[in-house]
């Protein structure tokens, strides 16, 4: 049965283009899975063994375990999804998730800088030194075109269009698309390629756009590193992560006018519903707004 599960993994990198983080998440789950079904039951030689009811009790006992519903959910999907696979390959008739339905989750708000507190936390950077320069412009790129920290730190010189102002990224699954970059960006990607980056470089053939101090490519544990400091020192009290500054990216557009399928393409969100969330942040800004200015609120 194992064999099965290794081939889908297979699948989802080779065939779906998703990620080494994305496929262990969902080996993780199916082998836990696998596990239960071992305590489980007498005979499981093969999945058609496996039926609904095996899979709702593996379910519930992670409730009962008190996982959170968030947890649930993903267990779930990474079942059906695998089954899926199962019977588009021909090694299932019957797909036993057909009628499962995942549990509905209320989706945490987003945490969001306001504009002034994005400005404190790029101005922390030292850009009379090297990596000073090179980590402003990272955070103004990454604040500039709410790229996922993994599209920043995989983003090629190559990739970025400075004359027309867009740039090319990849998102999950490969997917490619197309975003614009502000004045500023641009600005401080120019001056980090020019001044800082030919001196962090050691390979003249390194196309990677954004270098660490031994001139390799950035990882994330070298950013979230990098952003820890700069919150530290900002004073900010918030939680500030690489994703709280795609969420600001996103919010600040909503709340000045943009349309959200617009948006949604900068974001590279496959459903829309996803890009929905902020606009429950925007419709809080408003009623701030309403219950400032107006006079009998």
């Amino acid at each position: 049965m194992e064999s099965f599960i290794a081939a889908f993994l297979d699948y989802l990198g080779l065939e779906k283009g998703l990620s080494t983080n994305t496929q262990a998440a969902y080996k993780r789950d199916l082998e836990k899975f696998l596990a239960f079904l071992k305590k489980r039951k007498s005979d499981i030689s093969n999945w058609e063994n496996i039926s609904k009811r095996d899979i709702i009790a593996f379910l519930a006992g992670q409730m009962d375990e008190g996982a959170a519903y968030s947890t649930v959910a993903r267990s779930l999907s990474s079942i059906k999804s695998f089954y899926k696979f199962m019977v588009m390959e021909d090694h299932l008739a019957v797909n036993p998730t057909t009628d499962l339905e995942t549990p509905k989750i209320n989706r945490k708000l987003p945490k969001v800088l306001s504009i002034e507190e994005v400005d404190k936390l790029i101005e922390q950077c030292n850009v009379m030194l090297p990596l000073g320069l090179r980590d402003r412009a990272m955070l103004e790129l990454m604040y500039g075109t709410g790229l996922r920290v993994s599209e920043l730190l995989s983003l090629q010189i190559d990739d970025i269009n400075f004359t027309a102002g867009f740039l090319r990224c990849f998102g999950k699954g490969r997917k490619e698309r197309i975003v614009p970059i502000n004045n500023s960006s641009i600005t401080w990607t120019e001056r980090y390629i020019t001044r800082s980056r030919r001196e962090l470089v050691r390979n003249q053939h390194e196309r990677t756009l954004f270098l660490n101090a031994h001139g390799r490519p950035m990882t994330r544990q070298g950013f979230f590193k990098i952003l820890a400091g700069y919150a530290e020192k900002s004073g900010i009290e918030k939680e500030i992560t690489p994703h709280t500054l795609r969420h600001s990216f996103a919010t600040h557009l909503l709340e000045n006018g943009a349309d959200l399928r617009a948006v949604q393409e900068m974001l590279g969100h496959a459903d829309i519903s996803t890009t929905q969330i902020y606009t429950h942040i925007t419709r809080s800004h408003l009623r701030e707004v309403y219950q400032q200015c107006h006079p009998r609120a």
